[in-house]
């Protein structure tokens, strides 16, 4: 039998497993990746991240976290929002086509990272949490770090961007670090943790 209960991480990305290690250290909670490959028909973050959640708990059995988070341009009406993965086959490709449309709008380039988690059980309720951080899109790549459009959103006060931010800096500011924390904050984690794959199935 295993020594920690399980929860399982819906997600392919291992920028956002990384993350989410990260972030959920500490509470005594093994994550376990798990792909459940969803089409994110939703047109919320928060249908989408249940779609996920609730899929990857059906299909594993265990406790199942999902999210969908994205990049909201004031200058162009809140895109690309939901469709911040879609823009192109590659990260790079994403960010050069919303520069792209970006180029001949007045700057500072405001806007936001928006992120859900949903927390599925089997069989049993979905509960959803939310997370912002506010700031600026610059016109150039800053930074290794991260994953996604880190690199070109810089965080007021910082004078960096995500993708200049070590991971235990990022973490005081992202958007999924602050869904993370009302998901910890709310106690459904603790309330799981005695029943989370408590036989180790």
């Amino acid at each position: 039998m295993p020594d920690r209960p399980r929860l399982v991480i819906a997600s392919g990305n291992a920028g956002k497993i990384r993350e989410y290690r990260d972030l959920l250290a500490g509470t005594g909670v093994e994550l376990v990746a798990f792909d459940s490959e969803v089409d994110e028909a939703g047109e919320t973050y928060a249908e989408n991240a249940r779609l996920k959640a609730e899929a990857a708990s059906s299909r594993s059995g265990l406790p199942a976290l999902g999210d969908d988070s994205g990049l909201e341009v004031e200058a162009l009406g809140g895109f690309p929002g939901i469709r911040s993965a879609r823009l192109g086959p590659t990260q790079k490709e994403r960010t050069e086509e919303l520069l792209r449309r970006l180029e001949g709008t007045p700057r500072p380039w405001k806007g936001r990272f928006v992120c859900v988690i949903a927390l599925a059980t089997p069989g049993g309720e979905t509960r959803t949490f939310e997370g912002e951080c506010r700031g600026e899109v610059v016109p150039e790549w800053r930074g290794e770090a991260g994953f996604g459009y880190d690199p070109i959103f810089l965080v007021p006060g910082t004078g960096k961007t995500f993708g200049e931010m070590p991971p235990e800096e990022k973490r005081k500011y992202s958007h999924r670090a602050a869904a993370a924390r009302a998901l910890l904050e709310s106690g459904a984690l603790q309330h799981l943790s005695g029943s989370i794959d408590a036989r180790g199935r």
